[in-house]
């Protein structure tokens, strides 16, 4: 996936930096890859860009480690939003 590609490219890029105020870009960037995903595939992407970010946090270092924490925390929040909206569509 192009989209999947360029949003991890993005997210290490803005990892690496670790510059608080990039907060918004990453969600953003984050926010604009599921809206070109398919619903069905939403969720793999987001663990995908979890798993990313976890590697990221692993090899990082304060600020940026920080950032890594602050992308996983809103992956995670979009995971539970996608499964809650998974759960009630098989209601």
């Amino acid at each position: 996936m192009q989209g999947l590609d360029k949003c991890q490219s993005l997210l290490r890029s803005l990892i690496s930096r670790g510059d608080p105020g990039a907060i918004r870009l990453a969600e953003s960037a984050i926010d604009d890859t599921l809206q070109v995903t398919p619903e069905r595939a939403r969720l793999i992407v987001l663990r995908v860009l979890q798993q990313d970010a976890l590697d990221q946090h692993g090899a990082a270092v304060g600020v940026q480690r920080s950032f890594a924490e602050t992308v996983d925390a809103y992956i995670a929040r979009k995971l539970a939003e996608e499964k809650g909206a998974v759960n009630r569509a098989l209601s």
